[in-house]
């Protein structure tokens, strides 16, 4: 069968037909072949189709028989070439050709009569080719990642490739296997078909995609756009966003209109989020994203939805040192302090009660709007104890209690389950100046005390001690009046003054400036401690306990009398001595 000039030649022992009709006759065995002029002239043809085939270039042929080892391929010249069947059969040994089809091959060699094609080098010429259009063109070339090598991956563009890890993505990687097996594009950094060596980069292509990417979104982005991204990063302070081509920071205050505590707690690498764009600087190309914007403020209507000691319903969302936050609704967090969670029980950590994500009911206690605060009370929906303890513990009702705690300040006694009442140390003697309850109690022991008043809206429950019995400044206030003298012990003398006790417990100070009618340096030149003295009361002050003597009144008073004394006993003596001077005179001669 002949296409245009080509001829096809049947076995050697047929008549071979040509196209002109000329014949080459057989000679017996042993004799010369008698050659014609046609003949030499098909001869000449035939060995220079030969010599006219192009080796190592691609040949488009068409596949004309299919053998069991080979197949025929027409490439167009004088004679059909030879592809083995291996080169044409896929994975599980099925021929992946029909009769008719064209394929690329490459002449490989010639025998005597016939060529011997290959489909593998025509399929590595074509990739070379490819691979150096690549790389002059800057286009891409479709590969699979195959396999990890040493600094980065294998991948099959029809020949094994190198990419290297650096030139994998824009961002670092973290997970290298998530590439094993994708059909990727990639550019062609360098090649060298000598040494079959070819370096891809994936990141030169993504960024040519980004800088795309980039331009589109500058062109289109203004303030107030409303536009899709995916988070590219999580960080402390907020999500950077990739809008295509473009990052934008939506920081963590823009995120909701309450508390976030972190972003990762929300959000995710990858995820897809609607945003608004808050302000965009085109130069620096600067983007200010909100999440937030997207909804109304409620803390703008917050005060129409809610009112002061209305109850809701909310879910704890943070626990602190000093109290949880309770949301609500979206947006809006309120503050259970510690103080207000329960009315008795003592806590060191709020955790120790509730914990996140339980439901409460709490009470609204007071709403600030402007600074998006609001204050809620748990203990406020649930029956206050100290309105009983009021009713059940009057003042003047006397108790006896075990001591809890001893402090500087007091002693705190149980009065039932976690409350307790607290003894000043100001209400323990009316005698004793006491410097520290420790000193007469100890925990555990069990004292009597009186009520003296319980404080529902301040959570205070107070004892005293001296209360039990009568003020003695009240009795000494009402045994002596100003003016009056006393008599007692020299306690304490000091540069200001003397203090005496009168009674058991009360003492009274004579100021330096009351001790003598003569000017006194210091007290302790004139007593010391053990003295009795006897002054005359200045004054009494029965509430603050204060008793204020003057022995340079006494003094004064007692000479004045010793004057007055004297002077009458003087005129007594004047009186008597005339009289008898005169009876002296009547016995005058």
């Amino acid at each position: 069968m002949l296409n245009d000039n080509n001829v096809m030649f049947e076995n050697e022992e047929q008549n071979q037909s040509v196209e002109d009709g000329s014949s080459l006759e057989n000679t017996k065995e042993g004799e010369e072949t008698v050659l014609t002029e046609e003949t030499l002239s098909f001869v000449d043809l035939y060995e220079q189709s030969f010599q006219d085939v192009p080796y190592g270039e691609i040949l488009i042929g068409k596949v004309v028989q299919i053998n069991p080892d080979v197949v025929m391929v027409d490439v167009g010249y004088k004679t059909e070439g030879q592809v083995r069947v291996a080169e044409l059969q896929d994975r599980e040994g099925n021929i992946t050709v029909s009769v008719g089809d064209e394929i690329e091959v490459v002449v490989d060699r010639k025998n005597e009569d016939s060529l011997i094609l290959s489909r593998n080098k025509a399929v590595k010429v074509k990739v070379w080719n490819d691979i150096k259009e690549a790389c002059e063109t800057n286009t891409t070339m479709t590969g699979n990642v195959q396999e990890r090598v040493k600094g980065g991956f294998s991948v099959d563009i029809g020949i094994q490739a190198f990419l290297p890890g650096s030139q994998v993505d824009i961002r670092p990687v973290r997970d290298y296997d998530k590439y094993i097996g994708l059909n990727l594009d990639f550019h062609v950094l360098k090649y060298d078909m000598k040494r079959n060596n070819v370096v891809l980069s994936r990141k030169t292509v993504l960024n040519m995609e980004r800088e795309g990417e980039k331009r589109k979104t500058l062109e289109t982005i203004t303030e107030g756009t409303i536009i899709e991204g995916v988070v590219k990063n999580i960080t402390d302070y907020g999500l950077f966003i990739d809008l295509g081509g473009i990052d934008g920071l939506l920081h963590v205050t823009d995120i909701s209109w309450g508390r976030v505590k972190h972003p990762s707690e929300n959000f995710s690498k990858g995820d897809t989020v609607t945003v608004k764009v808050l302000t965009f600087d085109r130069e620096k190309e600067r983007v200010s994203l909100g999440l937030k914007q997207l909804i109304d403020n409620p803390w703008d209507t917050i005060q129409d939805k809610y009112a002061v000691d209305s109850a809701v319903e909310g879910k704890v969302v943070n626990i602190v040192d000093y109290g949880a936050f309770v949301e609500i609704e979206p947006g809006v967090e309120g503050l259970v302090h510690i103080s207000e969670m329960f009315w008795t029980k003592k806590m060191k950590h709020p955790s120790k009660i509730i914990s996140i994500g339980d439901i409460v009911n709490v009470k609204i206690l007071d709403i600030d709007p402007e600074n998006k605060r609001i204050s809620l009370g748990l203990k406020q929906t649930m029956p206050n104890p100290w309105e009983t303890l009021k009713d059940k513990y009057p003042p003047g009702h006397i108790v006896n209690r075990k001591i809890r705690d001893i402090t500087d300040f007091g002693i705190f006694v149980g009065i039932e389950d976690e409350i307790d009442g607290l003894i000043h140390v100001s209400d323990i003697s009316w005698r004793k100046r006491v410097k520290h309850p420790g000193e007469l109690f100890k925990k555990g022991d069990e004292i009597e005390a009186v009520v003296l008043n319980v404080d529902v809206e301040n959570e205070k429950f107070s004892l005293g001690i001296k209360q039990l019995e009568n003020n003695p400044w009240e009795e000494l206030s009402l045994k002596y009046t100003v003016g009056s003298v006393i008599s007692g012990k020299v306690t304490n003398v000091t540069d200001f003054g003397v203090f005496i006790e009168v009674e058991e417990g009360i003492e009274g100070l004579a100021h330096v400036s009351e001790l003598s009618q003569k000017r006194v340096k210091s007290a302790k030149d004139l007593y010391a401690i053990g003295d009795t003295v006897t002054a005359v009361v200045k004054n009494i002050d029965a509430k603050n306990r204060k008793l204020a003597l003057s022995i340079k009144d006494y003094e004064s008073t007692s000479e004045e009398s010793s004057l007055k004394h004297y002077v009458n006993n003087k005129e007594k003596i004047t009186s008597s001595l005339g009289k008898a001077l005169a009876d002296l005179k009547l016995y005058d001669v």
